[in-house]
């Protein structure tokens, strides 16, 4: 048995202003920016404390986009779920797996981000 559950958002800007880029997601949200995180300051979080929201602003060099973070206890677990769903491995990133759906969107599986995962996640077998 294994846990999962959506992590959040993650709006991907191909940019060298991460900061700038997090400053205009932030305005356009109604949300507040974090720090800088990740490998070399890749990520900036949003801070959104009314709607217990978790999106993040990512450096990437793809094109722009916008995808989600599926997170989870067992990430073989579950990416061999997602694939019996239909979805396929793209690549395999640190200690998360980039996936995509039958429909051709990406996203991201990922080890637990909140602190209240155990208690929200869905259960497996």
């Amino acid at each position: 048995m294994h846990k999962s559950r959506l992590a959040g958002f993650i709006i991907d800007c191909q940019t060298d202003d991460l900061g700038a880029a997090a400053a205009f997601w932030a305005g356009a949200l109604g949300m507040g920016v974090g720090r800088a995180s990740g490998v070399a300051n890749t990520y900036i979080q949003l801070d959104d404390p009314t709607r217990n929201l978790h999106i993040e602003v990512q450096a990437v060099d793809h094109a722009s986009r916008v995808h989600l973070d599926i997170e989870t206890d067992d990430i073989e677990a579950e990416v061999k779920r997602l694939e019996a769903l239909g979805a396929k491995r793209i690549k395999q990133l640190h200690t998360w797996w980039v996936m995509e759906a039958p429909t051709g969107q990406r996203f991201c599986v990922v080890r637990p981000q909140a602190a209240d995962f155990a208690e929200r996640a869905n259960r497996w077998e």
